[in-house]
């Protein structure tokens, strides 16, 4: 008997950061069934690119706009609808920050430090990925010693 193997569901997820007087700060929002905090993600759509989809889900789920920062920062699986979600993470530079977007009713919204960002983030691998966001973002021209406090 042959088994079927199902490709994965794709997804794109935005870490949406920002440089405040106080270093950086990362966008988190809750999820709409568990309320736990996490960055922004969904399906990417037939047509989509990864990029596109994470700046798609931070402008829907929490209101933001900006630009996608470098290349992918890395990968995490999980499990959802009996399937294998396989999620594609990127930096996201915030430029504007809406106080009414789309899931605003549904949505918890709150800018952290990366320690805060930390402390709330429910999945491990979001924050392994915030640990990949800070080295590479302490890592560009021009970026402060105190950016990743």
């Amino acid at each position: 008997m042959t088994e079927i193997v199902e490709e994965p569901i794709l997804q794109a997820c935005a870490l949406p950061y920002r440089q405040s007087g106080g270093g950086l700060e990362f966008c988190l929002i809750t999820a709409l069934a568990s309320r736990r905090w996490g960055f922004p993600k969904g399906i990417i759509d037939p047509g989509e690119t990864p990029a596109g989809t994470a700046l798609k889900e931070a402008h829907e789920e929490a209101g933001l706009a900006g630009q996608i920062v470098g290349e992918p920062l890395g990968q995490y699986t999980y499990s959802k609808w009996d399937r294998t979600l396989l999620v594609t993470a990127f930096a996201m530079q915030v430029e504007q920050c809406h106080d009414d977007w789309q899931e605003s009713r549904l949505r918890q919204r709150c800018w952290c430090s990366p320690d805060e960002a930390r402390r709330r983030l429910a999945v491990p691998d979001q924050r392994r990925l915030l640990d990949l966001a800070l080295q590479r973002l302490a890592a560009r021209p021009g970026a402060s010693a105190d950016s990743t406090a």
